[in-house]
């Protein structure tokens, strides 16, 4: 289990590390459309009839985003600027999410209902673990709890997939629907979301992973008894 979750850490580490170098490498290829990626966004929301979500640039790299809260597309400030594949694929999937919104996606709905709760657990879970862990010989309730409410962050994870690869697919149809961009521009375009989801992905696997370890400290000190 240790070098399951080693090996995790590993490969999201890396999968990381080629999601920058892909976005760095498609953001020096200008877009033939020479749109931005708030033009691209905002263009986007008006096809889908979206007119109460604003498009605004955020401080960070890869801090892209979609406030259901606010409905607001935020972008971060190289895709909002820049006039790239990158920038158009990340500006259209964000978008994608606010589409998700507008004709309540299920599970865009699913994953915006389990907010409050996980806001509110993440706060006092990893000390519910630890004490638990620690008091395992004494009484298996904190760890069971601890358990229970790390398995509902590990739910979330899983949750958000099919959430970022519908946000994926709509954004890919559209802006060829549109001709946002070329055929090579697609491709990229393409590329760079599909590391962005694989993020994800290996995010939920690590979940499981750290569950399941948790789970077997459960199991262990239950054999003890």
């Amino acid at each position: 289990m240790y070098l399951f979750l080693i090996l995790a850490m590993v490969v999201s580490w890396l999968i990381q590390w080629r999601l920058r170098s892909k976005f760095s490498e498609y953001a020096k290829i200008g877009l033939q459309s020479g749109l931005s990626g708030k033009q691209i966004a905002e263009l986007m929301l008006a096809d889908h009839g979206i007119t109460d979500v604003r498009v605004i640039s955020t401080e960070g790299r890869l801090t892209d985003h979609y406030n259901p809260a606010d409905k607001t597309v935020n972008l971060s400030e190289a895709v909002y600027e820049e006039r790239s594949a990158a920038a158009a694929a990340v500006a259209a999937h964000e978008c994608g999410h606010a589409v998700q919104h507008a004709t309540a996606y299920s599970m865009l709905q699913f994953r915006s209902a389990m907010v409050p709760a996980l806001s509110a657990v993440s706060k006092f879970m990893p000390f519910i673990l630890i004490a638990g862990v620690f008091m395992i010989n004494t009484s298996m309730i904190p760890l069971g709890i601890g358990i229970a409410l790390f398995a509902l962050t590990t739910l979330f994870s899983f949750v958000t997939l099919p959430v970022e690869f519908d946000a994926s697919k709509r954004a890919l149809a559209w802006i060829d629907k549109r001709g946002i961009v070329t055929t090579s521009e697609h491709a990229m375009a393409k590329d760079a979301l599909w590391w962005a989801a694989m993020t994800y992905v290996v995010a939920a696997i690590s979940s499981l992973a750290t569950l399941l370890y948790y789970v077997s400290i459960f199991m262990g000190g239950r054999s003890r008894d």
